[in-house]
């Protein structure tokens, strides 16, 4: 098992045309493809990487960070499940719609909520 890198930010905002118009118009991100989520939101890229996502909430997060997680692009899977299990640290795991992205859900000892994801599934 191995990060290799930060995957991407995810920022919630209550107005996804201005959180958009700011990382496009001004910052000069793209919007490109976003799987099929249940939830609201973009994908925002720089070259080929989406590195800012987004999603959509009801209400905004005054007094609170709109940093939602960070997302690290790590490889192996099955390792890492074990590992998790053996240090006994809970943790969700999913399957992006769509994609061969597997992912898992943990929390750091602070509450930061960290996503690993697994691009080629494994």
């Amino acid at each position: 098992m191995a990060v290799h890198g930060v995957d991407h930010i995810n920022i919630c905002t209550a107005d996804l045309e201005r959180c958009r118009a700011f990382y496009c118009g001004v910052l000069g991100f793209e919007e490109g493809y976003r799987p099929p989520f249940d939830s609201p939101g973009a994908w925002l890229y720089a070259g080929d990487a989406p590195l800012v996502h987004v999603s959509v909430t009801d209400t905004p997060r005054i007094g609170e960070s709109p940093v939602d997680h960070v997302a690290f692009a790590v490889k192996g899977y099955d390792a890492m499940c074990m590992r998790l299990d053996d240090e006994g640290i809970a943790f969700e795991s999913c399957q992006v719609p769509d994609n061969p992205t597997r992912q898992i859900f943990v929390k750091d000892p602070d509450g930061v909520d960290v996503e690993l994801n697994f691009r080629d599934g494994t």
